[in-house]
């Protein structure tokens, strides 16, 4: 058990340590990179679309929903830190969890406006 409770410990002071770099260098990390360009490979029309959305958000230093806005005017809250932007025009979109002070963006979701029509509540994806 205490060797348990010590590797617990462990893994929080080396998760407490990477929040903690990611936080001190004022940009958004993009959790996960292979997400787009998975879907990226399966809809060649959105590569160069989502390569700048990609670009745009990780260069960013956003601490507040009102700094994302100014990156991206389309940029939509729909609840509980999940946020939607549209993509090439209005052609796809992206779902994503955002936490401001650790300046971390989860993409939840990429998919087609009709897609993402379907889905029946994005703050919880």
């Amino acid at each position: 058990m205490q060797q348990k409770k010590k590797s617990i410990t462990f893994a929080l002071q080396k998760l407490y340590i990477s929040l903690r770099s990611i936080c001190l260098e004022k940009q958004m990390r993009i959790i996960t990179h292979k997400t787009i360009t998975q879907y990226a490979a399966l809809h060649n029309d959105a590569k160069l679309a989502l390569d700048e959305w990609y670009n745009k958000t990780e260069d960013s230093q956003w601490n507040c929903f009102a700094d994302a806005k100014q990156t991206f005017n389309s940029i939509d809250s729909v609840g509980n830190k999940h946020y939607v932007f549209n993509i090439k025009g209005n052609s796809y979109r992206i779902v994503a969890l955002i936490l401001f002070v650790p300046k971390i963006v989860y993409i939840r979701f990429i998919g087609t406006h009709a897609e993402y029509d379907k889905i029946k509540n994005c703050s919880i994806i």
